[in-house]
């Protein structure tokens, strides 16, 4: 809260959610309470005969019991698969593997300090929300990435660094559907949305490609870091505790010595190196990296971004220790690298829950059935054109709260929502720009969302004593200021009939 003057209404609400959130029991207690809570209602659904029916499905599915002896089978059968092969498992572990050995050696903090001593400290948190704001290129690898280093960057300038980390995570989530550059999002949704496009019969006259998203994607890109710099300008920064660097805490300097300019420069040319090389062996034709056809996007190489993330920051980290001449001792890889998976404990054993809590909620059917309830409303009442837009923002917010899946959530609505609204006249690229956005903007604050509790983690290194409420308070602001922004882009484009894509225009022909 502000320390000085009285409180405002934007201070009495954030209290109010930080008071509520903060009496919830800790995230592995919590979703304990969930997985009780699906599995009854499951249970009650079953004996309810509860069934969802997809369009062009032969039947009815029924929602299924987890109580059931099936249901138990299938929980013991899959409790291990599910944690090991949970999607942020593996992804987070190999990244901060990297990131260990670029952070303990000091790497990251003596770059971050050479690339922002220049920069006014009132545009730091406008080019942090920016990075940001592009974030979504490296799928979600940039959870990881992007909040850490801008924690790094406000501290190199002076500024608090939980506005830089939970600022770039608000912004990386909330403006995840938008940016300057293509990425494997836009790959996995074309594909799910040409799939449910073609679920309606003698559907024509309609484009659906990777870039069909673009033009509406860079213009959010553009706009919605201005909002975002605003926010942890003046609402975050000002909220959040006194903090100052400790005492003989070198990272709070913007100097940069000699010897590590020339560590940096060495390291740099080393990760530039590896860049080069890799992009010229993914644009040799026939390259194994290319996909099939010889295409760049979407292609192996995209597919597997993290491990490259990984090794660029290894690479960074390990040249720069051996370039500034670091003890053996302080350069050791094995030992970087096992400290940063200590500090990643509490993280792996929160996922095991959560893995379980997600599984009975596919398994079950109850996700599908309340996507597909929530679509059958907007018909109901006979949604039509830009309110029907508004609709399915609502509709992609609600579910991404507990879906937060970006491809899995599209993979349930658009074979409802994408033939509904195509026969109210708009096109699939429109459709699937818009549910872009109710995918994002609720995003940063989704309890079922995993990068949120790695957040917390990183964020109780400055502030030990932060709780979850506390943390989703400080978030919330750039929920209702990222989604009108976003509903007013748009906007724009549904009403000044601009293409979202080339060749993508707003309504069906």
């Amino acid at each position: 809260m502000l320390k000085t003057g009285q409180p405002t209404t934007l201070d009495r609400v954030l209290g109010g959610v930080e008071r509520l959130g903060n009496k919830l029991p800790n995230p592995f207690v919590m979703f304990i309470g969930l997985f009780v809570l699906i599995s009854l209602a499951s249970w009650a659904a079953a004996a309810f005969g509860a069934t969802v029916r997809l369009p062009g499905a032969d039947e009815a599915t029924p929602v299924k019991s987890v109580l059931s002896g099936e249901g138990l089978v299938e929980l013991l059968g899959s409790a291990v698969d599910n944690f090991v092969e949970f999607p942020a498992l593996g992804p987070v572990l190999t990244v901060v593997l990297g990131v260990g050995v670029a952070q303990g050696t000091g790497a990251l903090e003596a770059a971050v300090r050479l690339a922002f001593h220049r920069v006014p400290r009132s545009l730091v948190p406008y080019v942090v929300a920016f990075v940001a704001c592009q974030g979504h290129v490296m799928s979600d690898a940039s959870f990881l990435v992007i909040p850490p280093l801008a924690a790094l960057v406000f501290r190199a300038v002076g500024r608090h660094p939980l506005a830089g980390l939970i600022g770039a995570y608000a912004c990386t989530a909330t403006g995840y559907g938008g940016g300057l550059l293509l990425g494997t999002l836009d790959a996995s949704l074309a594909g799910i949305t040409e799939k449910a496009a073609a679920l309606l019969p003698g559907s024509t006259g309609y484009t659906t490609n990777i870039a069909m998203n673009y033009y509406f994607g860079a213009a959010a890109g553009l706009v919605l870091p201005i909002v975002g710099g605003f926010l942890i300008s003046r609402v975050l920064e000002p909220r959040l505790p006194a903090w100052r660097p400790a005492e003989g805490d070198d990272d709070a300097r913007v100097e940069v010595t000699r010897r590590e300019r020339r560590a940096l420069l060495v390291s740099g040319l080393v990760v530039v190196g590896f860049l080069a090389l890799l992009v010229v062996a993914w644009l040799v034709p026939g390259s194994p990296l290319q996909g099939e056809g010889g295409s760049l996007v979407p292609s192996p190489l995209l597919d597997n971004l993290v491990p490259i993330i990984a090794l660029v920051f290894f690479l960074f980290g390990y040249t720069y220790g051996r370039a500034v001449k670091l003890d053996k001792d302080d350069r050791n890889v094995y030992t970087l690298m096992t400290s940063s998976i200590k500090e990643m404990a509490g993280f792996i054993t929160l996922i095991f829950i959560v893995a379980q809590t997600l599984s009975v909620l596919s398994w079950s059917g109850l996700a599908t059935f309340l996507a597909v309830q929530l679509a059958d409303a907007a018909q109901a009442v006979g949604l039509v054109g830009f309110p029907a837009l508004v609709f399915l923002i609502l509709l992609s917010s609600l579910l991404n709260l507990v879906i937060t899946s970006g491809s899995g959530l599209w993979s349930l609505e658009s074979t409802v929502m994408v033939p509904a609204l195509m026969l109210l006249g708009l096109s699939p690229a429109i459709i699937q720009a818009t549910h872009r956005i109710g995918d994002s903007i609720t995003q940063a604050i989704s309890p079922m969302h995993i990068f949120l509790y790695f957040i917390l983690a990183s964020a109780q290194k400055y502030e030990p004593d932060l709780k979850l409420g506390t943390l989703v308070s400080r978030l919330l602001p750039f929920v209702p200021a990222f989604g009108l922004v976003w509903a007013c882009v748009l906007a724009v484009f549904y009403f000044f009939g601009l293409p979202v894509g080339p060749g993508a225009g707003i309504h069906l022909p």
